[in-house]
């Protein structure tokens, strides 16, 4: 999967049934595996950058959709 199709994927947080973003870039570590995505807020259908980004751990990922990418926020 590339980053332009994760791009376009809503990112939902399993506990509040809430989104809380959409992905704009990925961490990765030396070994080359991903470590975290760096989420901005959607407002409507343009991109709105926030003043602040989200990073968003590998770990807090239960499952990649087709359209969505579900998580648990709590998981640290």
């Amino acid at each position: 999967m590339q980053l332009s199709e994760l791009q376009l994927k809503e990112v939902i947080d399993i506990t509040s049934g809430k989104k809380i973003g959409v992905i704009v870039d990925v961490v990765v570590d030396s070994d080359g595996r991903i470590r975290s995505f760096t989420l901005e807020e959607r407002k409507g259908r343009k991109l709105i950058p926030s003043k602040e980004e989200y990073e968003l751990l590998w770990n807090q990922i239960i499952k990649f959709g087709d359209d969505i990418i579900l998580v648990d926020t709590r998981r640290k």
